[in-house]
């Protein structure tokens, strides 16, 4: 099929309106915002709630570590996830993709919600809940991929970075929503009646979530780039498998991006999700015999995903002006060594300080380099498999990253009793995220029609034209 100039003007006309770029900002952001809700949501419960609902013979870190594996469980369905939505991604569009996986994962979180305890169906209990795991894992896998690479080929040469970088601004969004609506029912509830039942309002909230999110991506315009190659590509293409055609022509370009995903997607879960099984196990407050509180913790989880919005964008602009490349290097060489001074400060008991290893968690393991990667990695592929790559490199390595990283960490502290065992693991991620991301290319303001993976040197769009 030829192409037909008229109609593929026209969809980036419409893609790049001042109306559809707000649209697809909220879009994204919203969408992304429900799965790190879903995320926030089962990471804290797994923390202070899920060992005493679904784990209840355990001890508490031993009960932590097997309400994580759950946590983990979600990982592993998320690249199979990820291959099945990237395969209609690359077929159907992009926009469909991200409608499909909504449904999946708020209806997966909410029926969370309404589990029977262990004390009602015994072990069925905690089988039931890794069983919607699977399916928000499978939901996920393909949506922060999805909204990174239809924001990515909608945005405008030189503002991809701040663009894109909605969807981590989303997913911050969505944590501090999520734990927001932990702690005000953790606040206006004893704790007896909090673990009993009142922990489950937390799942049924995203509904609203899920709603609101399905109105406003209902209205968005597919991706400009895809609809471009859609009426440009051959017929032999079109009948090719996205997935498989990733595999064969660019494993090696996805076997980098999912190391230099590996780091931070590590970091990032540890500080979201282990940090508080940290401080309410194994710290002391300050001038105390009592471990930090539960409450605390939430609290200042809270601030540190308020900041982690601001993060998230601030990174992503940063990149539009310094480019990809340097930026990302520059948060990955100082993600070798915070580790150490997060769990340093973190051991002292003191809120404050607690509170400080928090806020610089969330600035730079959290929304640092993720909030460059979201236009960095669509970029950095071409478009016969630019959503597929994304999606595979992504999902890899968060199988291997974020998905074990609190159950590894709740393992070395166990079997240590220390904290710098768990210091060097996650030091060790961001060293091979460092070394990955040395050998990628520059790729702000990338042609996003070439059909091969970017390299050193090659044109880049011409921002005056293309604005």
């Amino acid at each position: 099929m030829s192409t037909t100039p008229n109609s593929v003007a026209e969809a980036y006309s419409e893609a790049r309106s001042n109306r559809n770029i707000r649209t697809a900002a909220i879009a994204g952001g919203v969408g992304t915002m429900l799965e790190q809700f879903d995320f926030a949501a089962y990471g804290l419960a797994a923390a202070l709630v899920f060992p005493h609902v679904f784990f209840p013979d355990s001890d508490p870190l031993a009960g932590a570590l097997a309400s994580f594996a759950g946590f983990a469980v979600g990982f592993f369905a998320r690249p199979i996830g990820g291959i099945i939505f990237a395969h209609y991604g690359e077929k159907l569009g992009r926009r469909w993709v991200l409608v499909m996986t909504l449904a999946l994962m708020g209806t997966a979180t909410f029926l969370i919600g309404v589990l029977p305890s262990y004390a009602q169906v015994g072990v069925l209990a905690p089988i039931l809940l890794f069983v919607l795991r699977v399916l928000q894992g499978l939901g996920a896998g393909a949506e922060q991929s999805g909204s990174a690479t239809l924001l990515t080929e909608t945005g405008r040469p030189g503002h991809r970075g701040r663009l894109s970088s909605s969807v981590m601004v989303g997913a911050a969004a969505g944590t501090v929503v999520g734990t927001f609506v932990f702690a005000l029912v953790q606040w206006i509830m004893p704790e007896e009646a909090f673990l009993a039942w009142g922990w489950r309002i937390v799942f049924w909230f995203s509904i609203i979530v899920t709603v609101g999110a399905w109105l406003i991506r209902r209205h968005l315009a597919e991706s400009p780039v895809f609809s471009e190659l859609k009426q440009s590509a051959g017929e032999e293409h079109r009948e090719q498998a996205p997935v498989a055609q990733s595999l064969k022509y660019g494993w090696k370009r996805i076997l980098q991006v999912a190391i230099m995903n590996w780091g931070p997607n590590t970091n990032s879960y540890a500080v979201q999700t282990f940090f508080v099984t940290f401080v309410t196990t194994t710290v002391v407050v300050a001038g105390t015999e009592d471990f930090f509180p539960r409450s605390a913790i939430t609290d200042i989880q809270l601030i540190g995903a308020v900041v982690g919005m601001v993060s998230a964008f601030c990174w992503g602009a940063l990149s539009d002006h310094l480019g990809r490349k340097p930026v990302y290097l520059l948060i990955a060489a100082l993600g070798v060594v915070l580790p150490f001074a997060y769990f340093g400060l973190l051991s002292t008991g003191s809120t404050l300080l607690v509170g400080l290893a928090v806020v610089l968690g969330y600035i730079f393991a959290a929304y640092g380099n993720v909030g460059v990667q979201m236009s960095y990695f669509p970029e950095l592929f071409g478009t016969r498999y630019r959503y597929a790559g994304v999606t595979v490199a992504r999902e890899a390595s968060s199988l291997i990253g974020g998905g074990i990283a609190p159950m590894v960490c709740s393992w070395l502290l166990l079997q240590f009793g220390s904290w710098i065992p768990l210091a060097i693991y996650l030091g060790f991620t961001m060293l091979c995220t460092l070394l990955a991301s040395i050998w990628a290319p520059e790729t702000v303001d990338r042609d996003l029609t070439i059909a091969t993976d970017a390299v050193e040197g090659e044109a880049h769009t011409d921002k005056a034209l293309a604005a």
